[in-house]
């Protein structure tokens, strides 16, 4: 419902969730407190995705894959944008962090020729998220597995070496 319509009512989530309105305030005090639980769930589920990929040390190819669909995965089960959060400083290094080890991984793909080398710095970092984030809202009848092959194809026949 958050995804939808960041500003839903905790009345509203309650009623989806098929649960009293008071259900959800003994869990959560407040709703800043929902959706802090919520963005430290995506965030977690981002990390393990991270890591379920072996970025640094499984062949580049299948970890890329691997990545995309674990995130593709996490995107359609959290569907918040994390920029609310990233006031938070405890949020915004775990995001930061995130986004070294997918850089640092993104620099290994283009050392071992996967990606173009001649192409903008920073440009394979952006343009990898927009592409999962298109996916996981476009195309919700493809598997994550589907939707990464998708990406991964359109990727490295956009970046990759000729």
């Amino acid at each position: 419902m958050l995804a939808a319509d960041p500003g839903a009512s905790i009345a509203s989530i309650a009623a989806e969730a098929g649960v009293d309105r008071r259900t959800v305030y003994r869990r959560f005090a407040s709703r800043e407190d929902l959706l802090a639980a919520i963005y430290e769930a995506r965030l977690t589920a981002i990390e393990h995705a991270i890591e379920d990929a072996r970025l640094r040390e499984a062949p580049v190819a299948v970890a890329l894959h691997r990545y995309v669909e674990n995130i593709i995965a996490v995107n359609r089960t959290w569907p918040v944008d994390l920029a609310r959060m990233l006031a938070d400083e405890s949020v915004h290094a775990r995001r930061d962090a995130s986004i070294h080890e997918v850089d640092t991984f993104l620099r290994r793909a283009t050392d071992d020729g996967l990606l173009r080398p001649d192409l903008p710095q920073g440009w394979a970092s952006a343009l990898l998220p927009q592409l999962m984030h298109l996916v996981s809202r476009e195309m919700p009848h493809l598997s994550p597995g589907q939707a990464a092959d998708v990406v991964v194809d359109t990727l490295l026949r956009g970046l990759g070496t000729p």
